[in-house]
């Protein structure tokens, strides 16, 4: 199994202490991030994309670039693209560039995005939102594996042997899409025998498990090698410690801020308890062996491969947050990775096979 860290760079007072710090040092703070996940061996990194309030991931190609060149190993993921704002032309260009400046270090994790600011920010209607992220996905992996693109396109103007810059450094960059409610993102996926990410963050297990196994039938439906399928899996908070007790009065502050926050927004908690959140939903808190249980529990619905854990405190002290990261690496990653399977390809550049020198 492999494991990412990730952020959606929310910025909002700290829970604890009501301080807002300044935009700059937000983002000092997901660099230092990207680099503790380096430090700890966590496989990947990612940033989101949000175009609203309370978060600063409007542009992860600046931010994972930075990332980039100060770190040398982990892998760099967008999570998500939200393909449907964009114009698949100017994404390519964007991540291209990221992918040399990174040494082919770049997995895009794409989606419809979420949020009802941003969709009017971009003028993106509730009923075309779907049609957009699968026009401008496809067309984005015709200008990644062609020199020279034609498309007859509804959203954005029709390309006629469009020569896109600079040609990417993956042969191609793979691709995983983002699944939180909708078939349609699920199907995409299925149809062109891509990895699908389940967010898995806000609901109980059962729609998240239902989607996978969807995912599973297309797969099958489109004529697919069943050994090739890869499914990533979120989780809604993480906090490892030495016991149950110490991990949920440290996590509550947390969890509390957080239902602060989407009571502002004018959502309704799924989980109205910390308690009833440690229990139902996908969250990571105990301790190792617990949380090895939980893992375990949603691999034999999900069957995935990768997960990914939220990268910053979020209201924990960065003593905190750290301790429990190195508690994840050192005694739940290293089971986790000998009992659940890796994704079934290389965890590296997506590159052309060698052409045989007798060839």
């Amino acid at each position: 199994m492999k494991f990412l860290a990730i952020t959606l760079i929310v910025h909002r007072p700290d829970p604890l202490t009501g301080e807002q710090k300044p935009t700059h040092d937000r983002f000092r703070e997901v660099l230092d991030s990207a680099l503790l996940a380096e430090e700890l061996g966590f496989d990947g990194f990612g940033v989101g994309e949000r175009h609203e309030w309370p978060f600063l991931s409007s542009s992860p190609p600046v931010v994972l670039s930075h990332i980039a060149a100060l770190t040398r190993r982990i892998r760099l993921f967008t999570a998500v693209t939200t393909l449907s704002l964009l114009d698949p032309v100017r994404a390519h260009e964007d991540y291209a560039t990221l992918d040399h400046l990174s040494g082919g270090r770049l997995e895009l994790i794409i989606g419809k995005g979420n949020g009802t600011a941003q969709r009017e920010l971009f003028r993106v209607t509730p009923e075309d939102q779907w049609e957009r992220n699968a026009e401008s996905y496809e067309v984005f992996r015709q200008l990644w594996r062609q020199d020279k693109v034609t498309a007859s396109t509804r959203f954005r103007p029709a390309l006629k042997d469009a020569e896109v810059w600079p040609r990417p450094y993956q042969h191609p960059v793979r691709v995983w899409h983002g699944s939180a409610t909708s078939k349609e993102s699920v199907d995409l996926a299925a149809r062109y025998g891509d990895p699908l990410f389940s967010a898995n963050v806000t609901h109980p297990i059962e729609p998240y498990a239902e989607l996978i196994r969807h995912y599973r039938e297309r797969w099958d439906h489109y004529g697919h090698d069943p050994a090739r399928i890869a499914v990533g899996a979120g989780t809604a908070g993480v906090y490892v410690a030495r016991t149950t007790q110490e991990a949920i009065a440290a996590y509550r502050p947390v969890f509390e801020s957080t239902m602060a926050l989407q009571r502002s927004m004018g959502l309704e908690p799924v989980f109205p308890t910390l308690e009833d959140f440690v229990a139902r939903s996908s969250a990571l808190i105990g301790s190792p062996q617990q949380v090895l249980d939980k893992v375990h529990r949603y691999h034999e619905q999900f069957g995935h491969t990768v997960l990914h854990l939220h990268a910053e405190a979020g209201g924990l002290t960065q003593r905190q947050r750290r301790a429990s990261l190195e508690l994840f690496q050192a005694e739940v990653a290293p089971q986790l990775r000998r009992s659940i399977p890796d994704p079934p390809f290389p965890w590296g550049p997506v590159l052309p096979e060698p052409v045989p020198a007798d060839l």
